[in-house]
């Protein structure tokens, strides 16, 4: 990886150190990340653009708040949140992303909190639990206070685990139907490598995400109405921050 600088602490990340907040937001897509910044941060600042990956500070009611990219899947997050946890000081990370549902308790547009994160990822076997398993899960504080925002703005949600999978087009037929069977809630890529993450640096992590789709049933929303409906997860995801 080379000599880390304090003018540019990792390979990935252009930003000074003190450039990040203490609360990172971090969609998958870094046009999302530009959406954030240029909707609802006062001033924000881009501080980071190595390889299209936006990474912005400003501040949302007066405290200073940065939002950046992820890109998808749990080896992108693991490296992006492993360099903010370790190198910059980041306290507290907050995804904010989309899901396909697999249970029927949630409709497209719910905002669902993950209370864990199951996953067919072999990313946890780097810390060598002696052959141990660990139940990848968030930070309560964030958890709990992300209920009571969704409650007092009246948003749909439901609380619960999600699947992190390591494929988006899976061969195996009748993967939903066996998530559903254990009560899971939606299916994403990348909120298991975020919580490792965030336990072994002992920071904290939630996972916020909107319905994006409900596969079972073939229902979809469209690319306008995924960034009308994640409005709703980001005022949560801000108001946390």
């Amino acid at each position: 990886m080379g000599n880390v600088t304090t003018a540019i602490p990792t390979p990935h990340i252009t930003a000074r150190l003190g450039e990040f907040a203490p609360t990172v937001l971090m969609p998958g897509d870094p046009l999302r990340s530009r959406y954030v910044a240029e909707h609802f941060l006062d001033d924000p600042v881009l501080v980071n653009n190595v390889r299209g990956v936006q990474g912005y500070t400003g501040t949302f009611q007066g405290k200073p708040v940065s939002v950046m990219a992820s890109g998808m899947g749990m080896p992108s997050i693991g490296i992006y949140s492993y360099e903010l946890f370790n190198f910059y000081g980041v306290e507290q990370i907050i995804r904010i992303g989309s899901a396909g549902a697999c249970s029927d308790k949630v409709q497209l547009r719910d905002v669902v909190f993950g209370m864990g994160a199951c996953t067919n990822s072999h990313f946890g076997d780097q810390f060598d639990l002696g052959g141990g398993t660990f139940a990848p899960i968030a930070d309560y504080d964030l958890l709990s206070r992300a209920v009571k925002i969704a409650e007092e703005l009246h948003i749909p949600h439901a609380v619960g685990n999600l699947f992190s999978s390591d494929t988006f087009y899976d061969a195996r037929e009748g993967l939903f139907q066996k998530y559903q069977a254990m009560g899971i809630l939606a299916v994403e890529m990348e909120a298991a490598a975020l919580y490792y993450n965030a336990a072994k640096a002992g920071k904290k992590a939630l996972a916020i995400c909107t319905i994006s789709d409900r596969p079972l049933h073939d229902e979809y929303l469209s690319a306008e109405d995924r960034q009308n409906s994640f409005e709703d997860m980001m005022k949560i995801a801000l108001r946390l921050a």
